[in-house]
Parts: C-alpha cells; sequence; structure tokens
C-alpha cells in the first residue's frame, strides 16, 4: 500500500503530556452534561419508564460500562489513537469495520451534539427574554456559540479543560447541595425508601427498558478517556485511572440524584407528576420546583444561567472529541490528508472548521422548517445516538477478543475473554431494548422512526464501502498510532 502521509513542513501531531487524569475527567464528565442529563431527560425515565425505580437504572448502565471498561482499558495499554473505536475495531475486527466504526462514531457525537445546540439555542432564547427583553430565534443563539466552540476548538487542549473544569463543576455543586440537603432532612413524604428506587420489583415496574435507554443515553461522551491518550501524560496509567473514575462518578452521581428527587415526590407519586409534567410540555418543573422548593427563588435563576453552561460544556466536549477522530481519520488516509493539519497550539484546526461547519449542515434545516428543535433535533439526535453507542460498544468488545486471541499480548481471561463477552450480551439485550423503545425515545413513529434506525446501519455500511475505495491511500504507519506488538493484525 501507498503511504498517504502530510507533506513536509505540516503540523500534524496533537500536543503530548498536554492534559492529566483531572484534565481528561472533566472532558468525560462535561460530555454528559449532568444537569442537563437531569433537568431534560430524568422527566422521561420518571413518567414513561418504571417510575420510583428509575435510579436502578443509571447503576445498571454503570456496571454495563464498567465490564466494557474492563476490555477497553486493556485494548488501550496496546493501542493508542485519538480515534479510538475506529483504532481498536480495526486492529481487532480488521481496518474496514473499522472505519465503519468510526464513521458511527462520527455520527453518534454530531447528532448528539446538534440535539444540544437545538436545546441550548432555547435555552438561550429563553434566557436573553427574560433578562434583556431580547428577542431572537434560537438557531440565532446556536450559530453565534458554534463561532465561539470554534475559536475555542482550534486553541490549546489545556485551555478547554480549564474551562469544562469552571462550568462542570458549577453544575454539579447546585445538584449536589439539593440532594445532599434532601438526604441529611430525611427525603420527602414518604422518607428516603432505598427499597423503592433501587430494589429489583422498582426496577422491573413499568418500563425498564425506557430507563436504561436514557441512563444509557447519559453515559455518551465516555470513550474520550482514550480519545485524548496521545495528548494525555503517561498514557497508560492515565487512561485506566480516568476510565475507572469516570464509570464510577457518573453512575453514581446520577443514580443518587436521581434518588433524591424521587424521594423529594415519594416513589408512590413521583410517576403521576412526571407524567403530568411531560404532557403539560413543562418537562423541566419536575427538577426546578424541587430546587427552588428547598434552596429558594433564587435557585430558578440560576438554574437557567447553569443549564445553558451545561449544554456549553457538552458541545465543546463534543466538538473536540470528533475533531480527534477526524484528525485520526485524515492521519490514515480514511479522509482527506489535510484534516491531520494541525496549528501552533498543536491543536487540529482543520478538521475544527469542518467539525463546525458540520454542526451547521445539521441544525440549519430544522431552523429553516420551523421545527420545534427540542421535540425533533434533540429527541431525534439522542435517539441516533444511542443506537449508534451501542453498536460501537459491541464492536469494541468483540474486537477486544479477537485481537487478543490472535496477539497473545495479553492472557488474563477475565479482562481480555469474560468481561468482552459479557458485556456484548448485555449491550446486545440493551439494543433490543432501545430498539423496542424507540418511539417513544424521539417522539416518531412510522417511516420517521425506521428512517432514524436505518441511518446508524447505512453510515455503517457507509464507512466500510469507504474502506475499500480509499484502501491505496491508507497505511498503518502513517496513523500516529502505537501498537506494542511487531505482529499486525490480519485486515489491517
Amino acid at each position: 500500500m501507498s503511504e498517504q502521509s502530510p507533506k513536509p513542513g505540516r503540523r500534524t501531531d496533537l500536543r503530548r503530556g498536554a492534559i492529566g487524569v483531572t484534565g481528561i475527567l472533566f472532558f468525560v464528565l462535561s460530555a454528559q452534561a449532568p444537569l442537563t442529563g437531569i433537568a431534560g431527560t430524568l422527566p422521561v425515565p420518571l413518567g414513561l419508564g418504571n417510575g420510583g425505580g428509575a435510579p436502578a437504572a443509571y447503576l445498571l448502565v454503570g456496571v454495563m460500562i464498567g465490564l466494557f471498561a474492563v476490555g477497553f482499558i486493556a485494548m488501550s495499554r496496546h493501542v493508542t489513537d485519538a480515534g479510538a473505536f475506529y483504532a481498536y475495531v480495526s486492529r481487532g475486527l480488521g481496518r474496514p469495520l473499522g472505519v465503519g466504526a468510526s464513521q458511527v462514531a462520527v455520527l453518534c457525537y454530531s447528532a448528539t451534539q446538534a440535539g444540544m445546540y437545538g436545546l441550548y439555542g432555547v435555552v438561550m432564547q429563553g434566557l436573553a427574554q427574560q433578562h434583556a427583553s431580547v428577542d431572537l430565534p434560537w438557531w440565532f443563539w446556536s450559530l453565534i456559540t458554534m463561532l465561539l466552540v470554534q475559536l475555542l476548538g482550534s486553541l490549546s487542549v489545556e485551555l478547554g479543560a480549564r474551562l469544562l473544569a469552571v462550568l462542570v463543576v458549577a453544575e454539579v455543586s447546585l445538584l449536589l447541595v439539593f440532594a445532599l440537603h434532601a438526604l441529611f432532612t430525611g427525603g420527602g413524604p414518604q422518607g428516603l425508601a432505598l427499597a423503592d428506587s433501587f430494589g429489583p420489583t422498582a426496577f422491573f415496574a413499568g418500563a425498564p427498558g425506557v430507563a436504561l435507554t436514557f441512563a444509557l443515553a447519559c453515559m455518551l461522551g465516555f470513550e474520550s478517556t482514550a480519545i485524548y491518550s496521545k495528548e494525555a501524560k503517561d498514557p497508560a496509567r492515565t487512561v485506566p485511572r480516568a476510565t475507572y473514575l469516570s464509570v464510577v462518578l457518573i453512575s453514581v452521581f446520577f443514580a443518587f440524584v436521581s434518588w433524591m428527587f424521587v424521594s423529594y415526590y415519594g416513589a408512590a407519586d413521583v410517576q403521576g407528576v412526571a407524567l403530568d409534567a411531560l404532557t403539560s410540555g413543562d418537562a423541566t418543573s419536575v427538577v426546578l420546583v424541587p430546587i427552588s422548593d428547598t434552596l429558594g427563588a433564587w435557585a430558578s435563576d440560576v438554574m437557567g444561567f447553569l443549564l445553558a453552561s451545561s449544554l456549553l460544556a457538552g458541545i465543546l466536549s463534543f466538538h473536540n472529541g470528533i475533531n480527534r477522530y477526524l484528525h485520526s481519520l485524515g492521519c490514515t488516509g480514511v479522509l482527506p490528508v489535510v484534516l491531520a493539519r494541525t496549528n501552533r497550539q498543536n491543536a487540529p484546526y482543520v478538521a475544527s472548521l469542518v467539525q463546525t461547519l458540520l454542526a451547521v449542515c445539521l441544525v440549519t434545516p430544522f431552523a429553516l422548517t420551523g421545527q420545534d428543535p427540542v421535540l425533533t433535533l434533540l429527541t431525534w439526535g439522542g435517539g441516533v445516538a444511542v443506537l449508534s453507542l451501542m453498536l460501537l460498544y459491541i464492536l469494541t468488545s468483540v474486537s477486544v477478543v479477537v485481537f487478543f486471541r490472535r496477539t497473545r499480548l495479553d492472557s488474563r481471561p477475565w479482562n481480555t475473554l469474560i468481561a468482552p463477552i459479557t458485556s456484548v450480551l448485555l449491550f446486545l439485550g440493551a439494543a433490543a431494548l432501545a430498539l423496542n423503545n424507540f418511539g417513544v425515545l424521539t417522539g416518531t413513529s412510522g417511516i420517521t422512526t425506521s428512517a432514524l434506525e436505518a441511518s446508524v446501519v447505512v453510515v455503517f455500511l457507509g464507512g466500510v464501502t469507504l474502506a475499500y475505495i480509499r484502501r491505496d491511500r491508507s497505511t498503518v504507519a502513517s496513523t500516529g498510532t502505537t501498537v506494542d506488538t511487531e505482529e499486525t493484525p490480519a485486515g489491517v
């Protein structure tokens, strides 16, 4: 195969040793957008899922992601690349499937980010009307923020990590203050009722598949731990630590905070309250009312601004993640090599610009047709992202098993066989539940539902086809991927 290498003098290297465990952890936490996950999505599993048993879904998803992480981390010790899913699947299952996975990853993150832009525009529109008497359409705020994110995405990764740290700490702090107050005051009218939220009977009540699917959606961005491996300080230690810390913190945080909201209303009554809020179109009141009642009226105004900052943090995190994918695909020759260029800050500025243009293309049709960005852009993007994410988890886990059976670099049964296979089985079950509840996830039916579901398959197959079309332009040597073996798996 002929190499497609950048021209001499062109910068293509990311800045090594730029971020540590804490920095990577904030990239992951910001991608979860904790306040958005609680205020924006919790009312759905409470109302349409298993009611008071919803908190248990976050712990179950934490266990599933933890099992996946065992093989994921084992692979990360031997393969280091900014396009983690792409590199891992390529090494285990061959380059065509790896390229297919890379396109699904770009779809997953882009769909999520576009949905967040929609919600962000609505939130900013409301804040501007309330506090500045300025009435501008939601898409204006989305487009202005795209320019800001483009600027930040072209600067050093350390700056992005510092900004995300400030935004994440602010939103998490308010939720924790409410939750700890509820815990130490004994909860609501029915007490803390631990068994009513975490017991098996509570979890399997109603429609647990809805709760499980929305809990999975809250884990989007988990791969960020490996995406930044080329820019991490001592990636062999940084990536595993950040991965396990993120899984524990995210799952426990969502489970604890959602439990306190259930306790506030009472496990027996929370589903009715959430259903009424969803029916009235004011779903966020399920979260805003308890916080205002507990902390005071000032909290409502603060929550509005923190919700906006939560979305901004998530958008920036996904922007950086997609940049690294495009950079990696440019280095390998799967996509034009110009995407591999970096600037003086060693940031992938061309990939950043392309990613911003992609966001504009995804948001513009909804703006031009006057669609409700929350009921369409946000929910459709979230549904597609969940299906994409589970496909990526399944492919990566299978790849881990194949890679280590072939190379014999790691012979530990639990890390390279048992945990990955268990992960595959669990995510296959979760995927079945997600497809069964996809109409609830996206608020669609008929042709629209089928088209959204099919988009994941179409993009994956398109990526596989792209790999064959571009096979003479790619080479493992040009990826910048580190592999601790002299053996190159077949198909790569």
